[in-house]
């Protein structure tokens, strides 16, 4: 043992187990303080960690327990002096460290031998043991086809925080580990889960020198509307780009449209059955595109399907009125007329375009006898392709469906979709879907599925060339319920993950989703709502690594965020969580973390954080780094807000009317 190993050391092990050891300190050593040549070392506290020799390593301990004297020694003085007695530390081996260079290793391949000596462990033994001695490192390697600056550097760990067990150190994750999976920060509301994803990307972000994170996309699911004071301060022109989308149900912001859904999420939207009503709406999704169809092939389909219909109307053999289904005609052949079969065949037996009114005794069959012509054998209608459509002929294109089934003898399907009609008209009429529905004036500058993506990636076209303008993206959802939320967030991961798996080459744009309070819609149990977005979560969770898409989930009850997502997730930042239900459920999904590591959760004063996982060798308690511009998410000032010598303090904005409650500061909540 060198020179500097005497100096340091704090004790001798006194009791050698294969899981647990014991270490008398040596006398002197007041309140477990020991004055080394460097600085002072608070060794006792739980969780810190000592260093053995044994041979050419170190055995790294971590302290797990500590007592003023041996409890299996009595002692009947009364006048026992506790200052000059035996203090004892409880130890447990957690890994091997080479004296000269090499790496940390879980596990004793070598156990000290009695009366060893135990050390403090200095800070550049800390790095080795954490592997984080290399923050920044040089960037080589090319950019576009273009050398690297000389001196231009790169994070390799980041800094999350300041360790609660080592004076001043920094705690740090290596970002491939941190953000190459997926990540949950957990903890009860107030414990500082907002502040801790801002400080994260705030320190990701506000690298000084050159070569910024330009790379990254963070996609912000925020639904509390939280982020922006805290992300947009981050902008900085030529370096990083923060925009933020506003979605509030209404026809302006952010706009999703109708035609970008999958058939699944129209069957769940609608709650359509399976066996009666998801054919009829497969149907009704195709003829959207039928109808704008200008192909030859696309004609005789278009006609064989009027055709059908026209001559079922005539039938008369349901419900409707005979004055109804003539309306189904004339509806038909205005609003898509083909060179065969328009109004002004329907004029020349009908000039009055009154049901019954045909001219000549047998006017109506010829009319028909010209219709039939154009009704085909084994045709087959389009399916859905995405081709844009007002969501207004949506409607008409279910009713044209349910007539297109009775012409082929399913004479009870038009009650058996009534539900399901139901369901669209009130989607048609609910205010806060107005951010879906598009009109036909409006299919013109609706933007292509690739435009909206780009858009919402922060890729801007210039030339023949791609740039990214924005690493952040926030949708901000605070003025929506959870049920447009499960459909916007279920959607938009959807058609993102989609465009990651065709991508070519595979996994060289890596997405991170950041998911704030994600237990509202990625639950434990089924959404009560149509659209449940979890199935998309869990898939992007098992298979999303690979393409290069993550979720950053962020949660106050783990207990009701879905097992699977959750089981997914390689790294952990947890807050105080004290419900018995979320620390079962944060020990069953992490197996690998002691029970003395989770005892720690309950007690964890705000700002204060345990990380675990593959990013950091070892369970390490931080205290967050300061988010400097906090997230709007700070805790109500009672007594400020409350004792005021006016009585009331603020003045309210709720809409259009102002209540004027004195004259401090102005609260705007339109």
């Amino acid at each position: 043992m060198s020179n500097d190993d005497r100096k340091r050391a704090v004790g001798k092990l006194v009791s050698v187990a294969a899981d647990r050891f014991i270490v008398e300190m040596h006398a002197g050593t007041d309140n477990f303080t020991v004055v080394g040549f460097d600085d002072v070392h608070y060794v006792a506290r739980l969780g810190s960690f000592l260093m053995i020799p044994s041979q050419s390593e170190y055995v790294v301990v971590e302290v797990v327990g500590l007592r003023e004297r041996d409890v299996s020694r009595t002692d009947e003085r009364s006048d026992f002096d506790r200052a000059g007695s035996s203090k004892f530390l409880d130890v447990v081996p957690v890994g091997m460290l080479p004296a000269r260079g090499g790496t940390f290793r879980f596990g004793v391949s070598v156990f000290p031998s009695l009366y060893a000596d135990a050390l403090y462990a200095l800070d550049h033994e800390l790095d080795r043991i954490f592997e984080t001695q290399s923050a920044i490192e040089p960037s080589v390697g090319f950019n576009g086809g273009v050398p690297n600056p000389p001196n231009a550097t790169r994070y390799r760990v980041l800094s999350i925080g300041k360790s609660v067990i080592f004076e001043d150190y920094e705690v740090k994750v290596h970002l491939d580990e941190f953000f190459g999976g997926h990540v949950a920060i957990l903890g009860n509301t107030g414990s500082g889960k907002s502040c801790t994803v801002a400080s994260i990307l705030q320190s990701l972000f506000e690298k000084p020198d050159e070569h910024h994170a330009r790379g990254a996309t963070f996609v912000v699911f925020d639904v509390n509307g939280e982020y922006r004071a805290a992300f947009e301060p981050l902008a900085r022109a030529g370096r990083i780009g923060v925009e933020r989308v506003v979605l509030n149900g209404a026809a302006t912001g952010f706009r999703l449209p109708h035609w970008y859904l999958e058939m699944s999420e129209w069957e769940l939207l609608l709650q359509a059955s399976e066996r009666t009503q998801l054919p009829v709406l497969r149907m009704a999704l195709g003829l959207t595109s039928l109808f704008r169809s200008s192909s030859i092939a696309g004609l005789q389909i278009k006609e064989h399907f009027i055709a059908t219909c026209i001559v079922e109307c005539f039938r008369g053999a349901d419900g409707d009125s005979p004055v109804t289904k003539f309306q189904r005609v004339v509806s038909l052949l205005q609003k898509y007329p083909t060179p065969n079969l328009n109004m002004a065949l329907l004029n020349r037996f009908n000039p009055n375009l009154q049901y019954g009114n045909f001219s000549g005794a047998n006017s109506q069959e010829d009319f028909l006898a010209q219709v039939r012509v154009r009704v085909q054998q084994n045709i087959h209608l389009p399916s859905y392709d995405h081709t844009p459509f007002a969501f207004e002929d949506l409607e008409e294109c279910m009713d044209f469906a349910i007539l297109y089934e009775e012409a082929h003898g399913n004479r009870q399907i038009r009650d058996y979709c009534s539900s399901m009609v139901t369901r669209l008209k009130s989607l048609k009429d609910r205010a806060e879907y107005a951010f879906l529905r598009h009109s036909n004036s409006e299919l013109a500058e609706a933007p292509s599925p690739k435009a909206f993506l780009t858009h919402l990636l922060g890729l801007e076209s210039e030339g023949t060339f791609v740039i990214k303008r924005s690493q952040i993206i926030i949708l901000d959802m605070n003025d929506v319920e959870d049920e447009v939320i499960e459909l916007v967030s279920s959607v938009t991961a959807r058609m993102l993950f989609k465009l990651l798996r065709r991508a070519d080459p595979r996994n060289r744009f890596p997405i991170h989703l950041l998911l704030e309070e994600a237990h509202r819609y990625i639950g434990a149990t089924p959404s009560r709502y149509a659209v449940d977005a979890t199935k998309g979560f869990e898939r992007i969770a098992k298979e999303g690594r690979k393409y290069g898409m993550f979720v950053v989930l962020a949660s106050q009850r783990p207990s009701e965020l879905s097992k699977t997502v959750l089981s997914q997730c390689s790294n952990f930042v947890v807050h105080r969580i004290q419900n018995p239900d979320d620390l079962s459920q944060i020990r069953q999904m992490t197996p690998f973390i002691s029970d003395a590591v989770l005892k720690r959760l309950p007690s964890l004063p705000k700002q204060h954080a345990l990380v675990f996982g593959t990013s950091v060798n070892l369970p390490t308690t931080f205290k967050v780094r300061e988010a400097s511009p906090r997230p709007s998410s700070d805790d109500t000032k009672i007594v400020d807000l409350w004792f005021h010598e006016a009585g009331r303090p603020a003045s309210i904005h709720v809409g259009n009317d102002a209540v004027d409650f004195g004259d401090d500061d102005f609260i705007d909540l339109e």
